[in-house]
């Protein structure tokens, strides 16, 4: 009788669970070495050495004196939101991201729904033709549009002579078009492939339930690749704020393009005066809005389940 107790106590005590020995560890090291290196040499090491040089202020003794950098706290943060060409530019890429990544997103959903349905003949081509752009370099995009936007450069004559597309109400939107057929293939690719692996079976469940392509698309296809589309959206908000080389070739097409058009560029015309340290400063508060901008995003659609 007084074993049962003993027998009970026994088998409700979860057994122990033996560590799991890992295997392979050098092919282990060896394979995650290289990455954890570059990591810290090229990424972490720069960052720390960015908000090490934001937080230092030049100081002289005398009008010509020798100058000294000292430890300034957070001084140069407070020039920072005090600079309006500095959130003036903020302010032109929040428009810009506003209008042109729904626009690239929409257009590059609809492409990767045509390469994957079985209206369109020639997937191949297409699949092609819509991410050769992506190969062109930005600078060489921006060189090419803003020859044909030009009054004087380009071939449509009688649109350009009519309507200013480089004068300073449109040639954001012209910057815009430039960055929306380079990255629209890129964006497809990420949602396309997403698409082919969606099981066919639930195409098929579709068909016997007399769905058509448009409402397979639109019940289906598109809730199954929502995780895409915000990872997508997620990189075109990064790149909205990290804008530079578009519009630095547009400097050259258009006098409405200046030094602090956008962030990114008034880090650069900042650091070239030189003035290193409050160059630093921007460069931190701009990659804090963009780690903001970017989880809220993410954040917002977990909350609305969407992802």
């Amino acid at each position: 009788m007084s074993a049962a107790p003993a027998l009970a106590s026994v088998a409700s005590t979860p057994p122990r669970r033996t560590p799991l020995k890992v295997q392979h560890k050098g092919a282990i090291a060896a394979l995650t070495i290289p990455f954890c290196t570059l990591f810290v040499l090229f990424y972490l090491i720069p960052i720390g050495y960015a908000f090490w040089q934001s937080l230092l202020v030049v100081e002289r003794d005398g009008t010509y004196g020798e100058a000294t950098k000292v430890f300034g706290g957070f001084q140069q943060y407070a020039l920072v939101f005090q600079n309006e060409a500095f959130w003036d530019s903020m302010g032109r890429m929040f428009l810009f991201g506003i209008v042109q990544v729904p626009v690239m997103l929409g257009l590059a959903l609809l492409f990767a729904l045509l390469l994957d349905s079985s209206l369109l003949k020639g997937r191949r081509f297409f699949r092609l033709a819509f991410f050769v752009p992506y190969a062109v370099p930005g600078v060489i995009a921006a060189i090419m549009w803003g020859n044909l936007l030009s009054p004087n450069l380009s071939p449509f004559t009688s649109l350009t002579s009519s309507v200013d597309l480089l004068g300073p109400e449109l040639v954001l939107w012209s910057i815009a078009n430039v960055v929306t057929w380079v990255f629209v293939g890129y964006n497809m690719l990420i949602i396309y492939s997403s698409l082919l692996s969606i099981p066919s079976d639930l195409y098929e469940a579709a068909r016997l339930d007399g769905a058509g392509q448009l409402r397979i698309a639109w019940s289906i296809k598109i809730p199954l690749v929502r995780p895409a589309i915000i990872m997508t959206a997620v990189f075109s908000i990064i790149g909205t704020l990290q804008l530079l080389a578009e519009p630095q070739v547009f400097q050259s097409f258009s006098s409405a393009v200046t030094s602090t058009f956008t962030p990114n560029m008034t880090v650069y015309a900042t650091a070239s005066v030189p003035n290193t340290n409050l160059a630093a400063a921007m460069s931190v508060v701009l990659a804090l809005v963009t780690f903001v901008l970017s989880f809220s995003f993410l954040k917002f659609t977990q909350r609305k389940g969407i992802s």
